[in-house]
């Protein structure tokens, strides 16, 4: 195992907050919305090239759970987003410690990473500074607004942990390819042994590069032997897609919740019910058989097939879950310091060269990755990096700031010394994807610098940190 890295500070761990009561009584949950929807004509992410913004077709939300077991409260958000600078996390938690007293340690905000919404993650990324933009000021805003008011719907409760194999609705996208059949990186270089969303039905297909986990696990919560106050849910796909252009939408994230309210006759009730779906770790896992593609689907049909059949199995589980009035809650989060992965000189020789050419009419790779080299040259060797774990009774969730690649959270799931367990992805920041040193060696686009930003080595360290947090979670 490697070395555990050297964090920035000690280690956060949020045990006592301002409650000197403790018993089965005091365990309570609440939950709240705030919608974070931009304005129309605000710049839509996902694709290549940005467009604008010109209808809503379904308003996105940062959706927020508050937990509370007599001595710690516990604060966790999924926002319909894409994903988002870390500063936009690190305001929200002052604002929500500065409203709520519960530290930034025992918040956890993730991004779903919709395709289909305004960017949160500023200009100037990968560089970790830089002033708070418009939207990112409103979304850190509204997050703390959400966790407030979650707060201020706390109540008895009683929660429950489940879990549900949805196997079919996910594919690895990184393929190996039968040889001499995977064209040439944005960088003109001829390496990769794996290529992202190949062809679908192609005969020139080998095998996946990776697996997937079809396992959305989640905890429920709700009043004693009553009324539903929230699920929040992880499942390892990265988004469906197939909305129309220029359209905003919280995918089939969004969806889910609103099937799984709908599935729960919950819609009407006051305070409240509020379903949440984060990301898991999808870094290389999306909705596309390769081997046998799907015809064409009208717009949202595929995204809304998909929401609704997780939910459905979420809610048939839901059924046969035996809920405890009380479990203990705890928190750690530390930044550890990794290397940005920098461009050597002939990388930066080739995108002074590329960039110098200006940008091209249409998408082109090579500048799209000129820019970024040149803006990683920028940074300074260094960067801290979000790691955070949640233990709730007998169940550890972690989180990482990046795109984690499926095996990755595979991983954490064997070796988390508390189980069950499972990891959330895009949590506080964006670091770009995340590969295991074996997916580096195969190369593709996961791997590819500009996609990666974080050092070969980081999700090895970042792993053992997670581990290690837990350790000591499991020891509280």
């Amino acid at each position: 195992m490697h070395r555990m890295l050297v964090a920035v500070g000690l280690l956060a761990v949020c045990i006592l907050i301002d409650h000197p009561r403790v018993g089965a009584a005091d365990f309570r949950a609440g939950a709240a919305t705030s919608n974070i929807t931009p304005p129309l004509g605000d710049e839509i992410i996902g694709n290549w090239a940005p467009i604008r913004s010109t209808h809503v077709h379904d308003e996105l939300h940062a959706r927020c759970l508050v937990l509370d077991d007599g001595k710690t409260k516990l604060a966790l958000v999924v926002c319909d987003s894409l994903g988002m600078n870390r500063l936009v996390s690190e305001e929200a938690r002052k604002q929500i410690a500065a409203q709520t007293k519960i530290p930034r340690e025992c918040v956890l905000i993730s991004a779903t990473h919709t395709h289909s919404a305004t960017s949160a993650l500023g200009q100037d990324r990968p560089a970790a500074m830089h002033m708070l933009d418009d939207y990112q000021q409103f979304l850190a805003r509204r997050i703390a607004d959400g966790v407030v008011r979650a707060v201020n719907n706390l109540r008895p409760a009683e929660i429950a942990f489940g879990s549900v194999d949805v196997p079919e609705h996910v594919f690895n996208r990184r393929w190996r390819m039968r040889p001499g059949t995977i064209p040439a990186d944005p960088f003109g270089g001829t390496k990769d042994q794996v290529k992202m969303n190949p062809s679908g039905g192609s005969a020139n297909l080998i095998e996946p590069a990776g697996p997937t986990d079809p396992t959305v696990s989640f905890i429920s919560v709700r009043e004693p032997n009553g009324a539903p106050i929230s699920v929040f849910a992880a499942y390892s796909l990265h988004y469906v897609g197939g909305e129309d252009y220029g359209h905003i939408t919280a995918d089939y994230f969004g969806m889910f919740c609103e099937h799984l309210e709908r599935l729960l006759k919950a819609e009407h009730q006051s305070p409240p019910f509020v379903a949440m779906l984060a990301n898991g770790t999808s870094g290389d896992v999306n909705n596309v058989n390769f081997r046998q593609p799907r015809g064409p689907k009208k717009p949202y049909e595929q995204m809304r097939y998909v929401a609704e059949d997780v939910a459905g199995k979420v809610h048939a589980e839901i059924e046969k879950l035996k809920y405890r009035p009380h479990v203990s809650l705890a928190a750690a989060y530390r930044e550890p310091v990794l290397a940005w992965r920098r461009p050597d000189k002939e990388q930066l020789d080739w995108a002074q060269t590329t960039s110098a050419k200006g940008p091209p009419v249409g998408t082109d790779l090579s500048y799209i990755y000129a820019q970024r080299l040149l803006k990683l040259a920028e940074c300074p060797e260094t960067t801290t990096v979000p790691v955070q774990a949640m233990r709730i009774g007998e169940v550890c969730i972690g989180m990482l700031p990046c795109e984690v690649l499926c095996e990755i959270g595979l991983e954490f799931k064997g070796r988390s010394p508390i189980q069950p367990a499972f990891m959330v992805s895009l949590a506080h920041g964006y670091f770009g994807y995340l590969p295991p040193p074996r997916q580096h060696d195969l190369g593709g686009y996961e791997t590819w610098i500009g996609t990666n930003v974080l050092e070969r080595e980081a999700s090895v360290k970042l792993l053992d940190e997670l581990v290690e947090i837990a350790k000591e979670l499991k020891a509280n």
